[in-house]
């Protein structure tokens, strides 16, 4: 099992990335770069690629709309080249409330886009001619057309022909397409003793179509870290708020992937009331109608013994990277003990 931490996008990220070397050397594999509506994620991870020596660095995500396809191979290429072979490709759709109201681009169409974004990317990177046919690669209308287009395939040689791709995905379609294609999967607000349930049924039809070569499926699973006593209370505070966040402010009500997710690990109404609250600026008193249950099992709060518990379950999960968020007096070494548990 890998070690992995997300960089927070806002602040300064010169002394963000300061502190994700600190937790380099005490044992971080992968480090994700987020890109909302901050300072884009590829700048970030350029300047991490030059101040660290082995760390993985992960797009977590660039979002599939705000860039070309093709430009997005060549970011991941270029990244890659100042790495020396150590950046993942992270996509994800977002949500319409930042793709339309942030880029103001269609939110439209996520899974047609994702597969393509993964389709144009690996022959990018194999050097082979990337030929237009249509958006989605569907034919255009008629009278519409990329005339003035022509073939090409990328100058440089990439340092790999196949960087790592990894999809958000919390849908069951597009869960299963992830399955299928990617190398690895960005689940997120992960119970690991309930993943079946929500997700096993696409899980198990994306890799039915899964090609070989690109061996098991990889994902995340973790949460907010927190070992010292002194820390709990904090740290669970830290934990409710990200997750009503998301399970009550990201999307409209009826449009929310991550309350649907709520739902599905059997909240129906606490995921209701979140959202309504959420949506009505009460957001203290919806992060209060968390369950004490989702926040101990979706996260990696307590005495080593509970969190080593909790870290059996991701595994027996199928977890690959231990994802945390680590928060107490030494970060970093917070970060070490936990690397020894799962070395």
């Amino acid at each position: 099992m890998k070690l992995s931490s997300q960089v927070m996008y806002s602040g300064n990220p010169v002394e963000t990335l300061a502190q994700v070397e600190a937790m380099e050397r005490a044992g971080l594999d992968t480090a994700w770069i987020a890109e909302a509506y901050s300072f884009d994620a590829p700048t970030v991870m350029g300047y991490l690629a030059a101040k660290t020596e082995r760390l993985e660095i992960g797009s977590g995500i660039l979002p599939i709309y705000s860039r070309t396809p093709t430009l997005t191979a060549m970011t991941a290429a270029g990244l890659d080249a100042v790495s020396g072979g150590r950046a993942i490709l992270g996509l994800g759709a977002s949500g319409p409330q930042v793709i339309e109201g942030w880029h103001g681009v269609p939110y439209d169409q996520p899974l047609a886009r994702t597969r393509e974004v993964i389709e144009i990317c690996r022959k990018v990177w194999r050097r082979e001619v990337v030929e237009h046919k249509g958006i989605y690669n569907l034919p255009l209308p008629p009278g519409q057309g990329l005339g003035l287009g022509k073939p090409l395939k990328i100058i440089n040689h990439p340092v790999r022909d196949r960087i790592p791709i990894w999809v958000a995905a919390l849908g069951d379609k597009n869960v299963e397409m992830t399955a299928e294609l990617a190398d690895g999967w960005l689940p997120f607000l992960l119970y690991p003793e309930r993943l079946d349930q929500v997700w096993g049924d696409a899980l198990r039809a994306g890799k039915a179509k899964r090609a070989p070569e690109l061996g098991e499926l990889q994902f995340t699973g973790g949460g907010v870290l927190a070992l010292e006593p002194e820390f709990f209370d904090g740290a669970r505070a830290f934990a409710r708020g990200v997750s009503s966040l998301y399970i009550g402010g990201m999307g409209a009500r009826g449009k929310n992937f991550y309350n649907t997710v709520m739902q599905r690990y059997g909240y129906p109404d606490e995921a209701k009331l979140i959202q309504d609250l959420y949506l009505d600026k009460r957001k203290e008193e919806a992060a209060a109608a968390l369950p004490e249950e989702f926040i101990a099992n979706s996260n990696l709060i307590g005495p080593p013994e509970f969190v080593r518990d909790r870290i059996a379950a991701l595994r027996a999960a199928g977890v690959t990277h231990l994802h945390v968020t680590p928060i107490g007096s030494d970060p970093a070494k917070l970060l070490a003990q936990v690397k020894e548990w799962i070395s």
